[in-house]
């Protein structure tokens, strides 16, 4: 199999998604979009030692999921749109427009029904 620098960076998107915190670290953020959050407050919504946090708020900060801006003594820290919007359209481009694999009006309609459950 070929494998493309264009892939690898996917790659190692997706992996720096796969552990749960880091999910759950992105979907605060996303949730706090456009003002994001200062580090001590995502400390205290997931209760994690702060040096567990800087290991994971690094990882999704290194592959461009995340920003990071200084605020005096605090770090606060955003969703990065343009790196979440790469990623997703890359799935978009693979899954739903290139092989017609996903129909994305069934899944907004989907996500709508399980929200409503």
């Amino acid at each position: 199999m070929k494998r493309t620098p264009e892939i690898g960076r996917y790659a190692s998107r997706f992996a720096a998604l796969g552990h749960e915190l880091r999910l759950e670290i992105i979907r605060r953020l996303l949730a706090a979009w456009p003002a994001g959050m200062v580090a001590g407050e995502i400390q205290q919504e997931l209760g994690i030692p702060a040096s567990t946090l800087s290991h994971h708020l690094d990882a999704l900060h290194q592959e461009g999921l995340i920003q990071q801006h200084r605020e005096g003594r605090f770090l606060r820290y955003t969703a990065d749109d343009k790196g979440l919007r790469d990623l997703l359209d890359f799935l978009y481009a693979e899954c739903c427009t290139r092989n017609d694999v996903v129909q994305i009006g069934s899944l907004t309609a989907r996500r709508a029904r399980s929200e409503a459950d």
